[in-house]
């Protein structure tokens, strides 16, 4: 019991000054937010000597916040909803029923899931083109849609601990095989299903990339665009730049912190099942 203490209290030095040096960017932003400019230029790490929204209140008249918080909410329940979707359904037939075409496929998105994004570029956005999906926000929601396979893998691996007879006594039964899926398979996938919402949540809520290349107006912008909006040719609107990060990142914030007890869930449940 006292080694187990011991080290317990070892562990706290060593990782006190690491979430420190962690936070030290984020308390740089939020104190900076608070102040005003000639603040922010001559005393950046300082707490600020009153309580000021000046930032905020500008941000709110200058940027269409609303609107490119809807465009960044509307892309991302529609694209994960779809990873999730297109995942789950994909990674049934290649547990349950494992063959040599399957196994072909498997193979194949595999392939596709170690190519990295950045090398599809050009042809993904020529492809884009022909097919006129350039600043659409359904143009960008299939961009995402090539996140299933992430989804896909994370689901394979927790359906091959499902027990092998529920479809085999459910098609004894009499159920087709899309109600082995949705009434028995789907409802168990619930531990991983989140994991995965998770994790394709925050990663498109925070995308900058393809955002940038293929949303081209304004009106269609995201949240993450409007914060790279702030920095201009010559010269970076620091208060801005910050503000808008902050209001960017409380949603997302706010949304791990309420769901990272299903995280633990998803992974302890994966690995207790296997």
């Amino acid at each position: 019991m006292i080694e187990s203490n011991r080290k317990n209290w070892i562990l706290d030095i060593i990782m006190l000054p690491i979430g420190l040096i962690t936070f030290f960017p984020f308390y740089l932003i939020i104190v900076n937010t608070l102040k005003t400019p000639a603040q922010t230029a001559t005393q950046p790490m300082s707490l600020p000597t009153s309580f000021n929204l000046d930032n905020y209140i500008r941000v709110f008249n200058e940027v269409p916040l609303l609107r490119s918080f809807g465009n960044s909410l509307t892309i991302t329940v529609v694209s994960v909803l779809l990873m999730v979707l297109i995942g789950a359904m994909a990674a049934y037939p290649i547990v349950f029923n494992p063959g040599k075409t399957n196994k072909v496929i498997m193979g194949y998105l595999l392939a596709g899931f170690l190519i990295p994004f950045q090398t599809t570029l050009i042809p993904l956005f020529e492809l884009m083109t022909q097919f006129r999906l350039i600043d659409k926000l359904y143009g960008l929601m299939f961009i995402y849609m090539g996140g299933s396979v992430f989804v896909f893998f994370l689901m394979m691996g927790y359906m091959r601990t499902l027990p092998k007879e529920l479809p085999e006594a459910a098609t004894i039964d009499g159920c087709s095989v899309g109600g082995i899926f949705w009434r028995i398979i789907f409802p168990l996938l619930k531990p991983i299903t989140v994991t995965a919402i998770i994790y394709q949540t925050m990663w498109v809520w925070n995308d900058f990339l393809a955002p940038m290349l293929f949303l081209n107006s304004s009106d269609n912008a995201t949240l993450v665009l409007q914060v790279y909006k702030a920095k201009g040719e010559f010269a970076v609107d620091w208060p801005l730049f910050m503000t808008l990060t902050v209001i960017v990142l409380v949603p997302i914030f706010i949304f791990f912190i309420l769901m990272q007890k299903q995280i633990v869930k998803g992974i302890v449940g994966g690995a207790v099942k296997g």
